[in-house]
């Protein structure tokens, strides 16, 4: 059989480039960029946007049999670039180049520093990417079918980010219902960081309860993740690994998200309660086709009866429990189940943020060993985030 060189290599990887950039040229007027994309599959129902190559829509059945959409976000697609200049919530996008937070914004590597914007808490850090993220870029649509669609992103040095990757975000659903993400970066130059994530907000519920439309009352179950990373006041790692055992942040075992969520005081920073917890899964790091033998996380909804699986190769889940929404955002048309009375607001802990990821701000923890599933270099593999989602009715 013949092997493939590195040139020619080189010369496959080229002809990619040279496509993407054509593409860029032919849709990036400002209205193409909120276009919605739809898959579907049996059972499930997925839209996006080339804008942050975002999620916008995903509907799959509840108990009765009915579609139900489980993730928050903008009915108008312009409206996510009005989020972005005003509250920026991060509704559905991927995140990126380095998706969480780096202390300082800065970073060494190969005895190189590099400082990128901070851009949070005036300036003490860095969140998902700096000024300008994944999620604000335009990308581009380089394949699409009924129930794929691939983006593309050109990143020459965003943000101060040392040299040029190119990434591929490849969305799939399939029979099961089971939508999966599939993120691959490829360094072209210099050696990087690069840690992407998929940034999505879940309501399990779909807001289908009205006296109730927080998720509070959603089980949540991580069977791996016995160990967290501590943080300091500000949300960044101080450089110490804790134990979940005999805290609030115990998931390790099944309980409803606001069981102990009283108790989570300044867990999501100072004067704040609630989660917003990087989980490590103490389990080993899988390739892509391992990654689906076990779920790291199950949630369900009573209310729907719907279930969500996750499997992946990462070695940690973010989780956030949007402590920071304060019921100014109306939830989408798709999910507002009162036909007479008035606007649902998402309220706060109205939805969960799951990102799966490596270990927040590895990159200036070198104890940790993360560096090879942070820095990415010519000669090293591709940097893989691959998720699986999968959906289900609770005891079926």
């Amino acid at each position: 059989m013949l092997q493939p060189t590195r040139n020619m290599l080189f010369t496959i990887l080229v002809a990619v480039l040279s496509f993407s950039l054509r593409a860029v040229a032919q849709t990036s007027s400002s209205s193409g960029v909120f276009t919605k994309y739809t898959i579907s599959a049996p059972g499930i129902n997925a839209s996006f946007i080339p804008y942050g190559a975002r999620l916008t829509n995903l509907y799959v059945n509840d108990k009765n049999g009915f579609p139900q959409d489980v993730v928050l976000g903008y009915d108008d697609g312009t409206a996510y670039l009005n989020d972005t200049e005003t509250v920026h919530t991060y509704f559905g996008p991927v995140v990126g180049r380095y998706a969480n937070r780096i202390m300082n914004g800065t970073f060494t590597v190969e005895g190189v520093t590099s400082h990128i914007p901070e851009n949070e808490h005036m300036g003490a850090n860095t969140l998902h990417g700096g000024n300008v993220g994944y999620d604000q870029r335009n990308w581009t649509v380089v394949s699409a079918n009924e129930t794929t669609i691939t983006f593309s992103l050109l990143d020459q040095g965003f943000e101060g980010f040392p040299g040029t990757i190119i990434t591929h975000a490849t969305y799939t659903v399939s029979e099961g219902p089971q939508w999966t993400s599939r993120l691959v970066s490829i360094p072209l130059d210099e050696p990087t960081p690069i840690m992407l994530a998929n940034h999505v907000y879940w309501n399990l519920d779909a807001f289908a309860n009205p006296s109730d439309l927080t998720i509070l009352n959603n089980t949540l179950y991580m069977p791996y993740a016995a160990r967290y990373i501590e943080i300091d006041n500000i949300e960044v790692p101080n450089g110490t690994i804790g134990i979940v055992n005999g805290t609030f942040l115990d998931f390790t075992s099944p309980k409803q998200i606001g069981r102990d969520i009283e108790q989570a005081v300044n867990a999501c920073g100072l004067g704040c309660t609630g989660y917003d917890n990087a989980f490590i899964l103490d389990r080993p790091r899988y390739s892509a086709p391992e990654a689906t033998d076990l779920s790291v996380l199950t949630m369900s909804s009573n209310v729907t009866g719907i279930q969500l699986d996750i499997r992946t190769n990462q070695q940690s889940l973010q989780i956030y429990t949007c402590d920071n929404l304060n019921g100014t955002i109306p939830v989408k048309k798709s999910q507002q189940h009162s036909t007479n009375g008035p606007t649902a607001y998402v309220p706060q802990y109205g939805c969960v943020v799951i990102e799966t990821q490596q270990w927040i701000d590895g990159i200036n923890n070198p104890q940790w060993g993360q560096d090879q599933y942070q820095i990415y270099t010519v000669d090293s593999e591709p940097a893989v985030v691959f998720a699986q989602y999968d959906f289900s009715i609770i005891g079926s």
